[in-house]
């Protein structure tokens, strides 16, 4: 018989680990149950329950029917969904690259991913504002460009931090396995795909996750590059209509709704994939 493993965690560790779930979980629940209630009953019946003559779905229909949701969803899923590949390949091959291979100017390299996660967005959107303006691609009426304006910075931005999290688990990976498929005849790129990515599985998913919902939750980007009312992503969408309603509290609650419900989907269906892969990366880097 398997003997259970114990668990020797002191239990008060436990209190402020509930505690600290509880100040992050609340606030969530808070503007969600206060999204069903009229705008004028938000400041005065805040912490009661929808229920009965306080529930409506007012602010809801006004959302839906002031703007296009679904729209505003297929761009972002889009621009997140193609990001999110991106960098994943992207990364994936340079980290194999600067993890396996000596090259002159390797260190530099790998100091200039580095440098890359020092500096934030608001330093460098203006300069890469002005270069996709002379390439004719921002703020056309061509939807195929206006998502490539927007999508290219998020690429550029999320690379350094998968580049870093991909390195720490393919050095852990055996060099073995590789000579070994050389031996047989195998190319670099099969190595990559057959080998590397497979064994990698739980850090590539934790770089498409997150990459994916950085990407979904950039409005400081969007608001650049997304002006078209048809172009506009979900949050630069909502953004807009709590800018025009004023303070719309039913309204802003219901528009944070929209926005965050997907994302706590998201996050807890792959939740294992991203614990995983992070301890595995900072494991075995």
């Amino acid at each position: 018989m398997k003997r259970s493993r114990r668990d020797d965690t002191p239990r008060w560790v436990y209190i402020p680990l509930v505690f600290w779930a509880l100040t992050t979980i609340y606030p969530i629940f808070w503007v969600v149950e206060n999204s069903f209630k009229a705008k004028d009953k938000i400041l005065s019946e805040s912490f009661r329950m929808p229920i009965g003559d306080l529930f409506t779905l007012a602010n809801y229909r006004k959302a839906f029917k002031n703007l296009d949701i679904f729209g505003a969803y297929r761009n972002s899923i889009f621009i997140s969904g193609i990001t999110a590949v991106a960098v994943t390949i992207i990364a994936g091959l340079a980290a194999y690259a600067l993890t396996r291979y000596e090259f002159k100017g390797k260190k530099f390299l790998y100091n200039l991913v580095v440098a890359g996660m020092m500096f934030p967005v608001f330093a460098t959107i203006i300069p890469v504002f002005r270069m996709e303006a002379s390439w004719g691609i921002t703020n056309t009426s061509s939807w195929g460009l206006t998502m490539l304006s927007i999508i290219l910075p998020q690429i550029a931005g999320n690379l350094s931090f998968a580049i870093i999290v991909l390195m720490g688990y393919i050095k852990g990976l055996p060099v073995e396995l590789e000579e070994a498929a050389y031996l047989e005849g195998a190319s670099t790129w099969r190595i990559f795909f057959r080998i590397i990515v497979p064994l990698s599985k739980p850090s590539f998913v934790t770089v498409a996750i997150f990459s994916f919902l950085w990407s979904y939750n950039d409005l400081f980007t969007q608001m650049f590059f997304l002006r078209r009312p048809e172009m506009r992503a979900i949050t630069r969408l909502l953004n807009e209509l709590t800018s025009q309603e004023g303070t719309n509290y039913g309204l802003m609650a219901s528009a944070v709704t929209l926005v965050v419900i997907p994302v706590i989907i998201v996050y807890i269906c792959l939740q294992k994939y991203i614990i995983k892969g992070m301890t595995a990366g900072a494991l075995k880097g």
